[in-house]
């Protein structure tokens, strides 16, 4: 008995970590949405969330060389919606263009790449819910 209350409390507490892990990381996206003026491009906050998936141009996403510089490249964070009834797909929209990557602000290149990945967490956590609703369904 002792064991299974011991994995309850361990997969709540986990829970509990992911829960506030992802309300703060909200509250820093939306600040990082206002400092690299998004909101020039995307109205509204929650609007960020309609794109289907976001990258960046001229820096690394890539977790063994996060945030390096990709040399003769501009910065740019990429927003990708699709839509199935045109005849293209998939358009690519610039957020925030920062320019050449050799000349970007250490401060500022952190934020961008923090911006995206931010985004990508937050779109995980959306993602799972929706499959999770969905899987429910099909139970009723």
């Amino acid at each position: 008995m002792s064991s299974a209350l011991d994995r309850l409390k361990h997969l709540t507490a986990k829970i509990t970590s992911y829960e506030l892990a992802r309300k703060e990381n909200l509250k820093a996206l939306e600040a990082l949405y206002e400092k690299l003026h998004i909101n020039e491009k995307v109205a509204t906050f929650q609007d960020l969330f309609a794109f289907k998936a976001m990258n960046l141009s001229g820096l690394s996403l890539q977790s063994e060389n996060l945030g390096a510089i990709k040399e003769k490249k501009y910065v740019q964070i990429i927003a990708i919606t699709y839509d199935n009834t045109s005849k293209v797909k998939n358009k690519n929209s610039s957020l925030g263009y920062f320019g050449r990557s050799e000349k970007i602000d250490v401060t500022l290149k952190n934020e961008i790449v923090a911006f995206v990945l931010r985004w990508r967490f937050e779109k995980s956590f959306m993602t799972l819910e929706h499959y999770h609703d969905m899987i429910n369904t099909l139970k009723a």
